[in-house]
């Protein structure tokens, strides 16, 4: 029995040690378009970079992608904090934003920078088969939209459903609110068009987890939109879509999320890891 504790205490100790000496680094402003496209457009090179954080001397750990929030005219991109030291890399993006450019172009700059991760993330250890992506409101649609929509990939040469798992936090399901206002629509007249994550439901997408604040506290009618997804997901055959609702919380309900978020993402790369 001693020789039992002896041993047990041994392994906490490595263990321990181990995710001690476990260091993260962090890159600033890494452009993800060409540089080609870069020197042709000032905006695009302000806006068009990215954070990446990253574990340090460990291999074939998972990527988040993090799309900030901000009804595509507003917000900086960010790491939360939430997703620090969890042993996973954190890309916070920055893109466009109305009305600099017609709000719908954010769509190409989320699949630009979900492409520079799928070509880049193994050169600093990272898993290529491990790229999730997530983000709230404004990025939660993002979220979306670059991974039921499989076109936007496409112009990299990625097939979206490499994604490994879609984790939009209160995003629009149908078309986003300052597409509509473009186009002189209401903000309270419900469109679905190619430009709202339902027109692509689809049974082969990527898993999906979808977390919306309460449904009476909610901007507009953001977790029926959500519900309506989750549905019509199911409808049409996929097998791996979740929809959790955050009591209590209204649209900024990122505290109660980020822990399902991680949850999720160690599931799903725990059941890959025993698959292969």
């Amino acid at each position: 029995m001693k020789k039992t504790y002896l041993l047990l205490a041994l392994v906490l100790w490595v263990a321990s040690a181990f995710a001690q000496k476990t260091e993260y680094v962090t890159q600033t402003n890494i452009p993800y378009y060409s540089d080609s496209l870069n020197k042709a457009d000032d905006y695009l090179r302000q806006q068009c970079v990215l954070d990446l954080y990253y574990p340090k001397n460990v291999k074939h750990f998972p990527t988040i992608v993090w799309f900030h929030g901000g009804g595509l005219t507003g917000g900086h991109k960010e790491i939360p904090e939430a997703l620090k030291e969890q042993g996973m890399a954190v890309i916070g993006v920055g893109y466009r934003l109305s009305p600099h450019i017609k709000a719908e172009h954010c769509i190409d700059d989320a699949a630009a920078a979900v492409a520079w991760a799928f070509h880049h993330m193994e050169q600093f250890g990272g898993d290529s088969t491990l790229i999730f992506v997530s983000g709230h409101s404004a990025g939660g649609y993002l979220t979306l939209m670059v991974g039921l929509d499989k076109n936007y990939l496409k112009k990299w040469d990625i097939d979206a459903n490499r994604i490994a798992g879609l984790i939009p936090f209160s995003g629009h399901t149908i078309t986003h609110f300052t597409i509509r206002a473009e186009r002189g629509i209401p903000g309270t007249q419900p469109v679905v068009d190619s430009l709202a994550p339902l027109y692509w439901v689809r049974k082969d997408a990527p898993p999906l987890l979808l977390i919306t604040g309460d449904r009476h506290m909610e901007m507009l009618g953001r977790y029926e939109e959500n519900a309506y997804l989750m549905r019509m997901m199911k409808v049409v055959g996929h097998k791996n879509t979740q929809l959790y609702e955050m009591q209590g919380y209204g649209h900024m309900m990122l505290t109660p999320a980020f822990p399902l978020l991680l949850k999720d993402v160690r599931k799903i790369v725990k059941e890959k890891r025993v698959n292969d």
